[in-house]
């Protein structure tokens, strides 16, 4: 036993060591791929060492963007909220009546706040190449439990979700087997755990079993995916530049210096100089609104401040349309009320396509199917173990838009009913149709109520007519 034991320990030091020659090979293949970006004239020119741009870029470049530069945070936030806002609820049958998947699924949404824990996966995804969610079962009592793989036999119960960043969840092992239907796919995860209370950090390493993993956008991979900042983090620190310029442009220049001639014929002492210098330091620092001197012609020089607006517009006019965020909706409101309708549609397709292409199929799916799996929740039966994600409905309208779309039917209304010769050329049911936009059910509706007010304000005349007689 103790032979098997050390043959095995021997497998898993080599398979760590390949692991790791994998990495390597990955990193100097990036490294050299990095160092060919901005290269001109057969490498005479670097353009990128020329305009001070980063040739290799880490999940703390992404990070500290993402804290600290508005509009970084933007192109993060704006699509992530937009995509997971509203309810978000699993359905198992089209009926009323509510399935046990369905009660169960409520639940353990309700419990663990399971959309918003999806959202901040999301944006941690974003950030970096891959995020992953952390599923905390009641099969582990220590840290080295997370190391082994979940067990299906009985049914699990779900302590809690933790999302995590690439950061804090880096890739300890890979599946090296060609004969593995994980093959190229993580089997450790190693784990970094903040405490807040005493800033401290706690490591434990995790099997596959225990993590969703969440790419971000994916190329030749399978795995790690493209930053979302990664293609415009040129143009962010030009935003930097023309921002931060600006302001300092500003500072500078908006506040006039002096230039000084002295007179000819006037020779100053030494403390008059020093007097001058006196002033000239209390002016600087706000200490003093006026210079009194003698022997010396002072005037101001001109101001030197530009307009910036054109220069940033340029850089947001990039950044928009490579990431497909409509201008004002980027630099507006989250829900691009001041966008035009073009915009607002291009907008809610570009969530549309988010929530069908990557939120569904790389979080949520994943997500419950392991639930499902674990018998965390119950198999959808009704469906033979089928489900469907119901979003809330992204072009459903407004009570404004409600309002305004009643209040333009009722002056067409009133402007058709006004001329009796229009139901002349354009009958009441076309007008609805072809001039209200009203569907064919709308219609009859209206007809079939406009009929019954007809038919009881003539049993009402009767009536009166009666009790007249």
């Amino acid at each position: 036993m103790a032979d098997v034991h050390k043959m095995e320990t021997n497998q898993d030091q080599v398979q760590a060591l390949q692991n790791r020659i994998q990495t390597l090979s990955a990193i100097v293949g990036r490294a050299q791929l990095a160092a060919k970006l901005g290269q001109q004239y057969g490498g005479d020119r670097d353009i990128y060492q020329a305009l001070g741009y980063k040739q290799e870029l880490t999940f703390a470049d992404y990070y500290i963007r993402y804290k600290r530069q508005d509009i970084a945070k933007a192109i993060i936030d704006r699509p992530i909220s937009a995509t997971w806002r509203g309810t978000l609820e699993m359905l198992e049958a089209d009926d009323d009546e509510d399935t046990e998947f369905e009660k169960a699924w409520r639940q353990l949404n309700k419990k663990l706040g399971l959309k918003s824990r999806f959202a901040r996966a999301d944006r941690l995804t974003s950030l970096g190449k891959y995020g992953v969610l952390l599923l905390g079962l009641d099969d582990v009592r220590t840290k080295e439990d997370f190391r082994h793989p979940v067990q299906t036999g009985t049914a699990r119960k779900l302590l809690y979700v933790k999302p995590l960043s690439e950061y804090s969840a880096q890739i300890e092992n890979w599946e090296a087997r060609t004969d593995s239907e994980r093959y190229g796919l993580p089997t450790v995860y190693r784990i970094e755990i903040q405490n807040p209370g005493d800033k401290t950090t706690s490591t434990l390493y995790a099997h596959h079993s225990r993590v969703i993993h969440i790419p971000g956008q994916l190329l030749e991979g399978e795995v790690e995916g493209m930053p979302e900042l990664e293609v415009v983090f040129n143009r962010l620190q030009d935003l930097e530049k023309i921002v931060g310029g600006s302001a300092e442009m500003f500072w500078r220049g908006a506040r006039p210096g002096y230039q000084g001639k002295v007179d000819d014929d006037y020779q100053m002492s030494q403390e008059e100089v020093d007097k001058l210098q006196e002033q000239v330091d209390e002016y600087e620092h706000n200490l003093r609104r006026m210079l009194i001197n003698r022997g010396i012609d002072l005037s101001s020089l001109e101001q030197q401040v530009a307009d910036p607006s054109n220069h940033v517009d340029i850089q947001i006019q990039m950044i928009s349309a490579v990431k497909g965020i409509p201008k004002r909706v980027l630099t507006g409101s989250e829900r691009g009320e001041q966008a035009s309708t073009q915009d607002r549609n291009n907008w809610l397709d570009l969530i549309q396509e988010r929530r069908e292409e990557h939120a569904e199929p790389c979080i949520i799916r994943p997500f419950v199917d392991r639930c499902i799996e674990y018998k965390i929740l119950p198999t959808p039966t009704q469906t033979e173990g089928e489900y469907s994600v119901n979003w809330p409905d992204l072009w459903a309208q407004s009570d404004k838009d409600k309002a305004e779309i009643g209040k333009t039917r009722a002056e067409a209304l009133k402007s058709y009913g006004s001329n009796p010769t229009n139901q002349d050329i354009v009958p009441p049911d076309a007008f609805y149709q072809f001039f209200l936009g009203f569907e064919s059910d709308d219609i009859q509706l209206i007809n079939e109520m406009r009929d019954q007010a007809i038919t009881e304000e003539e049993q009402e005349m009767t009536g009166i007519e009666k009790e007249e007689e």
